[in-house]
């Protein structure tokens, strides 16, 4: 079967559609269209502004893929990419010609949740109005869902691993941080979770204190790294922030200085309590404060590239350390076999390593590919094709699909 999928979550627009024969996916077609620069001057997403663009693009990505895949359709032009005046309050109805004949697709998958309503019910109208006029089953997915299964996309024509259960999936991404049971797939129980802020979110945050260009997560992590290579190889070797990841004994002190400059410590929050919940805001607010009480001995210390370094470097070692910490106990408690870690945190080069150092192959590990560890519409296929050949007699009800901004696994 081909299935189209449909992902508006956030600030991406996406399209994609697969082809599946048994457990084989092969990628016929995959377009994404990101609004960051749209957004970068008001330092985060502006919900109004992405549904705006999500409508705009959902219509032109559209006839780009059918003609990028071959897809079969009828001659004339089908869709409409400038807007008609429509009374719902999330638009987009009204942007496919009533005369389109079907192209060859079988299914059409679309992001229920989470994420920004006003931006999720655009892709919903969307693929309804697909729904309805070619008369193709829909069925909603969840997208941390499909951030599971993105880490099983590596080539354009890839299978889904028989993996080992239980598996612990690590979700760490601008809007959620989440320690998830997987028992089988579709069936999942969050056994930790952010209090507050996700950690994706606090990278971002962090990065606007340190005066860094949006999304500035990226930019944190590549000033970590570039003072990580300044330390000490003993400390280095040690572990995260210079410290021993089982007692944590020299990693609480903080970052070591470089070359004279001063020592920085940040807390590691919650490390020692007796659940696998997160929280990150105190940890944001602690860098606040450091920065403020810097300024205070010098208003340009920033201008300092050193500076801006060892705070990014604690900070990093801070927020990696926790979830590694607490991703080990996880494994421990519940005899873990398999761990995914997804989400666009995911591509922290740092993550990576230090998980790859907690597995030691005795779990097996997953990660997505740099490019799929972001938001997009394959992994919302995926879990999309999953969800419809288990619940085949539930089509019906799948067209009253709502946006759920905070819709659970």
């Amino acid at each position: 079967m081909k299935i189209l999928s449909i992902e508006t979550s956030c600030d991406e627009t996406g399209i994609s559609i697969l082809e599946v024969k048994g457990n084989t996916f092969k990628i016929l077609g995959n377009v994404l269209n990101s609004q960051i620069k749209i957004h970068a001057p008001f330092g985060g997403v502006f919900p109004a502004l992405a549904k705006r663009e999500h409508i705009k693009n959902l219509p032109i990505l559209l006839e780009k893929i059918l003609k990028q895949t071959k897809t079969r359709t009828s001659p004339e032009k089908k869709i409409k990419k400038n807007l008609t005046p429509n009374p719902s309050p999330y638009q987009g109805e009204g942007q496919i010609e009533d005369n389109v004949t079907a192209p060859d697709i079988d299914l059409i998958a679309v992001t229920s949740g989470p994420g920004l309503e006003p931006a999720l019910w655009t892709g919903i109208v969307f693929a309804k109005e697909l729904s309805k006029k070619w008369n193709i089953p829909i069925v909603p997915v969840n997208h941390m869902e499909g951030h599971l299964f993105s880490v099983f996309v590596k080539n354009k024509e890839f299978s889904i691993e028989k993996i080992n259960f239980p598996a612990l999936s690590l979700l760490v991404s601008g809007g959620h941080t989440e320690l998830v049971l997987i028992k089988d797939f579709g069936k999942y129980q969050i056994i930790g979770e952010t209090l507050d802020d996700a950690a994706g979110e606090a990278f971002d945050k962090v990065a606007r204190m340190l005066e860094l260009p949006y999304p500035g997560g990226h930019y944190v992590s590549k000033l970590a790294e570039e003072a990580r290579r300044n330390l000490s190889p003993l400390l280095f070797k040690e572990g995260v922030g210079g410290g021993n990841l089982k007692d944590h004994h020299l990693a609480l002190k903080g970052t070591p200085p470089q070359q004279g400059g001063e020592q920085i410590h940040l807390p590691r929050p919650m490390i020692y309590s007796k659940n696998f919940n997160f929280s990150f805001s105190g940890l944001k607010t602690a860098v606040l404060y450091l920065i403020r009480d810097l300024k205070k001995e010098n208003p340009k210390i920033l201008e300092n590239e050193n500076v801006k370094k060892a705070i990014a470097l604690e900070f990093e070692n801070a927020v990696v350390e926790t979830l590694i910490y607490k991703t080990r106990k996880a494994i421990e408690k519940y005899n873990i076999k398999t761990l995914i870690v997804a989400g666009g945190v995911s591509a922290n080069k740092y993550l990576k390593k230090e998980a790859q150092k907690l597995t030691k192959n005795k779990q097996k590990l997953y990660f997505p590919t740099k490019k799929l560890s972001g938001d997009n519409a394959l992994m919302i296929g995926i879990a999309g094709y999953y969800k419809f050949i288990k619940n085949k007699q539930k089509t019906t009800r799948f067209s009253k699909i709502k946006a759920l901004g905070g819709l659970r696994l």
